[in-house]
C-alpha cells in the first residue's frame, strides 16, 4: 500500500516545489486544508523554515535555507522508512531521457512561437508533448505505488496540454499551471526527494 506523507512534510515540500506561493496555493498542491496549512506555515516560520514576503502586489511563502535542509531531512527519512529509495531512483533514471525530450520540445515551442510563419512546428511540438504525457502515466504509477504524494502530475500535464489547443500559454506560460511548470515541478520533486542536483 502506498505511503501517505505526514502533513508537516507536505506543507514544506509544497513550498519548495512552488518556490513562492500564497497559503491557498501551498494547501492546494497536496489538497490540504487551507486553514490548517496556514497554521502549519506560521509554525514553520517560527522555526525559521519559511519566510513570508511580498513584492509587486504578490505575497507568499518561500523556504529558508534551514527549511530546505529540514525538508531534505524529512524526505530522506521518508525514503528510509518506506524502503522507497531504489524505486524512486530507478524512476528518476527513467525520467532523465524523457526530461531531455521535454526540454527539446519546450525549446522548439518557444522558438516556433517567435516564428509566426511556421505553425507546423508548433503542431509538431504538441505532438511530442502528447507522447511525453503518455510516457508520464506509467512513471507516475510506479512512483505513487510507493509514495502517494507523487500523484497528479500526469493528469495536470495532460489537462494543460488539452487546454493549450485553445490557449497556447498552457504550454510554457508562467501565469498558469502550464506543461512546462508541471514538468519542472516533477523534476524538482524527484531531485529533492533523492537529494541530488539537476
Amino acid at each position: 500500500m502506498p505511503h501517505t506523507s505526514p502533513t508537516a512534510l507536505l506543507v514544506l515540500h509544497a513550498v519548495r516545489l512552488k518556490g513562492f506561493a500564497d497559503t491557498d496555493a501551498v494547501a492546494a498542491r497536496f489538497d490540504l486544508d487551507a486553514a490548517q496549512t496556514g497554521e502549519d506555515l506560521l509554525d514553520a516560520q517560527a522555526y525559521g523554515q519559511v519566510s513570508r514576503s511580498s513584492f509587486a502586489g504578490l505575497a507568499g511563502w518561500s523556504l529558508t535555507e534551514a527549511g530546505r535542509r529540514h525538508n531534505e531531512n524529512l524526505l530522506r527519512a521518508e525514503l528510509d522508512q518506506t524502503g522507497s529509495r531504489n524505486a524512486v531512483a530507478a524512476a528518476h533514471d527513467d525520467f532523465l531521457p524523457l526530461n531531455a525530450q521535454a526540454t527539446q520540445a519546450f525549446t522548439a515551442w518557444q522558438l516556433a512561437s517567435m516564428d509566426t510563419a511556421s505553425p507546423a512546428a508548433a503542431g509538431d511540438t504538441t505532438g511530442r508533448l502528447a507522447v511525453l504525457a503518455d510516457r508520464l502515466a506509467p512513471l507516475e504509477l510506479r512512483l505513487t505505488g510507493r509514495l502517494s504524494r507523487f500523484g497528479g502530475y500526469h493528469g495536470r500535464f495532460a489537462g494543460a496540454l488539452a487546454r493549450a489547443a485553445a490557449e497556447p500559454a498552457w504550454i510554457t506560460g508562467m501565469e498558469v499551471d502550464s506543461c512546462h511548470r508541471i514538468w519542472f515541478e516533477l523534476h524538482e520533486d524527484l531531485v529533492a526527494t533523492l537529494n541530488i542536483t539537476r
